[in-house]
């Protein structure tokens, strides 16, 4: 069946769906594979399930009349977004960087919700299967669409924006993550900058900080938009952060303050390019103002917890070298008595991550926290002073923090994804 076929069955049945423990009645089944699963192997279960159809790309014992058959079911997935994004009347708005992209997308929606029917990347839909279904999920009236592009290998944001189509684009910051894939910081820049590369073909905006050194050439494009300048229609500075950060911003000559649910002051920069997207695009001071003052981070991002015993800083669902000396130098400058840091380790650094974890450490000795975790074995093989405790996982720190109780701390809790350091909030 070719991708225009495919589409009309789509504008039939227009939901999709890949995973068989979540099949919805009437949608179609995408079998998509990966290194540990092959969904091919339950076709049949989805069609059981209710699936109306599934698109396979082996042999299964599904009815013909309800199987589509192609070469690739992830190419199909994609060309089918790719299609449904021609028929949208939507304003494509990309968004790509190092650190920040989701908060920083959230805060646009936020923003862009107070005058248009906006619909945005749902959690951490960013990669080359995620994209494609967040196409595929917006509905037809929608006015604006903000969409995460995530990337941990070269090439991957151009596939993406050839999916996506954006008019639109901002790159929050250029930095180290995902070494791994990309070999260095400047295969990181070649990457991300494909957002820009794209939109700038299509004639569209491009919104950028006025300070990010890599991505300075772009802003003399005519369509070029800057924030945090001296003479940009939309800076600020931070006027508190204790905890969260409380910020005056200038609109358009307008002095505003805003107070934020958001630890870092990094987090100035992803408010900041929310008031510029949404004086872009003509919505009121007042009305920018207080979606962001709304916003509350969710998903262990920036995110203030109280608990009985301790005041939690939660960042814990990513990091790398650049977030991680963010939001170390954001948390030495609070105002807290007591600070504890409890600090995961940095992963996808590839042979930069002995050097990259070292580098934190050295950081770290530049400031005098009352106790310092560390937590992973990069961690604990770098590093060399009595002062911090090293564990090797997630568990054997809980199993410490259990005997001896921590109370009356401000923490700040930083790490991968992957060294699961939300597990240690319910202690704490």
């Amino acid at each position: 069946m070719l991708t225009k076929d495919l589409y009309q069955l789509f504008l039939q049945y227009p939901l999709i769906d890949t995973d068989t423990r979540n099949i919805r009645k009437g949608s179609i089944f995408f079998a998509l594979k990966g290194e540990r699963f092959n969904a091919n192997k339950f076709a049949t279960e989805a069609l059981e399930k209710g699936a109306a159809y599934v698109v396979t790309d082996e042999d299964t014992d599904t009815p013909a009349e309800k199987t589509i058959r192609r070469k690739s079911v992830l190419l199909a997935l994609q060309q089918l977004a790719a299609e449904h994004r021609k028929h949208l009347h939507a304003k494509v708005i990309g968004i790509t960087g190092t650190n920040g992209k989701t908060t920083t997308k959230e805060l646009i929606t936020e923003v862009l919700s107070k005058k248009y029917n906006t619909f945005s990347t749902k959690g951490n839909l960013n990669n080359h299967i995620g994209v494609p279904l967040t196409i595929l999920s917006i509905p037809s009236l929608a006015e604006m669409a903000v969409i995460e592009m995530g990337a941990n290998h070269p090439g991957e944001i151009a596939e993406l924006c050839r999916i996506a189509d954006p008019a639109a684009g901002i790159i929050t910051n250029i930095g180290k993550a995902h070494l791994e894939g990309f070999g260095s910081e400047q295969g990181v820049f070649n990457t991300k900058k494909a957002l820009f590369d794209h939109v700038i073909k299509k004639n569209g905006t491009i919104f950028l900080h006025e300070k990010e050194s890599q991505l300075h050439l772009y802003s003399k494009y005519e369509n070029a938009i800057t924030y945090g300048g001296e003479n940009d229609s939309v800076n600020g500075k931070i006027i508190s952060s204790d905890p969260t950060i409380t910020a005056e911003i200038r609109i358009n000559d307008e002095l505003v303050t805003v107070k934020t649910n958001l630890f870092g002051e990094y987090n100035l920069f992803n408010v900041m390019a929310a008031a510029t997207i949404g004086n872009h695009y003509q919505i009121d001071t007042a009305l920018i103002v207080k979606a962001i003052e709304s916003y509350i981070p969710t998903n262990n991002r920036s995110q203030v917890a109280i608990t009985s015993a301790n005041t939690l800083i939660m960042d814990a669902y990513n990091a790398n070298p650049s977030s991680m000396s963010n939001a170390i130098r954001s948390f030495a400058g609070s105002t807290a008595e007591k600070k504890a840091v409890i600090l995961g380790d940095m992963l996808e650094l590839g042979s930069e991550s002995e050097k990259e974890h070292h580098n934190i450490l050295q950081l770290l000795e530049q400031f005098n926290f009352d106790k310092t975790i560390l937590v992973g074995n990069e961690f604990r093989k770098a590093n060399q002073s009595e002062k911090n405790i090293a564990f090797a996982d997630v568990a054997a720190c809980r199993e410490s923090i259990a005997k001896e109780p921590m109370e009356g701390f401000t923490i700040l809790i930083k790490g991968s994804r992957g060294i699961q350091l939300e597990k240690l909030k319910d202690i704490l």
